[in-house]
């Protein structure tokens, strides 16, 4: 078979299974398992393709008619134009967190600033890394629960060359800090804030992702209270806290806290707010 019918027919069964992109889904998992780019596929589009390589495309073809995410299956996501490991230890980064990203950038624009950040729940280190990436002089520290998404974290701050910037401490939130890391020029995070009630809701895919990672268990706030509550004890005067959240919105701003500003996305829904720490 050649490149194109077995597209046309992986595409088909990506669709009956329900997923969203089918088209995009088959050639990412036949690009995969021939190892080719895009551009190398478009090429071989007439290609037969050969037949080691339409079974490794026809196992990874069942993973997802299973729903499991290309970004497991493939073993890495982009995010911030840099392409970061990921397994199911880890959330799959999303395009809704580069707005973590655009907010630092603006609040501090120049890139060769000494900074010192730190990101509460690091997950796959997509925040942590980027932020040393854009800021080679900076340093920053990275917390997570779980040593097992502290060890993606690694590698991937290790894949950008960045390791020798990053401070990783496990712990539950602000607990994971000592007080000679701090204080901080922004504290940003992405916060378990899938409600309880909203998860059941979702789509299959996240039933693969670290539920953890995705939901409080309760209303959505539970971290971002805490966030919103302890910042102050880490942050300069000054200092900012940026972080994202969902449906379940933001909690209400406390008295040491002044909101600078809420994103909202395409459809008017909060996604996130950066405030700033006035003693």
């Amino acid at each position: 078979m050649n490149a194109r019918d077995c597209l046309l027919q992986a595409s088909k069964q990506l669709a009956d299974a329900g997923c969203d992109s089918p088209r995009l889904d088959a050639e990412l998992l036949l690009m995969h398992a021939w190892q080719i780019s895009k551009t190398d596929l478009i090429i071989r589009m007439h290609d037969l393709v050969p037949p080691p390589v339409c079974g490794k495309f026809n196992t990874l073809l069942q993973r997802r008619l299973m729903r499991e995410p290309i970004a497991y299956i493939v073993g890495e996501k982009e995010f911030w134009s840099r392409n970061f490991c990921v397994d199911s230890r880890v959330l799959i980064p999303r395009p809704e967190t580069e707005h973590i990203i655009e907010g630092v950038l603006k609040l501090y624009p120049d890139r060769n600033g000494s900074y010192r950040f730190c990101d509460i729940g690091t997950g796959s280190g997509c925040i942590a890394c980027t932020l040393a990436a854009e800021y080679p002089n900076a340093e920053v520290v990275a917390t997570d629960i779980s040593n097992a998404s502290l060890e993606i974290a690694k590698i991937n701050a290790a894949r950008l060359n960045v390791e020798d910037r990053i401070t990783f401490m496990e712990g539950d939130m602000f607990a994971a800090l000592s007080k000679e890391l701090g204080p901080f020029d922004a504290i940003v995070s992405n916060p378990p804030y899938v409600s309880q009630q909203e998860i059941e809701s979702l789509e299959p895919e996240l039933a693969y992702e670290p539920r953890g990672a995705l939901t409080d268990e309760s209303d959505g706030h539970h971290f971002l209270s805490i966030l919103f509550d302890q910042c102050h004890n880490w942050l300069c005067e000054g200092g900012y806290l940026i972080v994202e959240t969902g449906i379940c919105g933001l909690p209400k701003t406390p008295f040491h806290l002044q909101k600078i500003e809420e994103y909202k996305d395409l459809a008017a829904i909060i996604r996130g707010g950066i405030y700033c720490y006035r003693p």
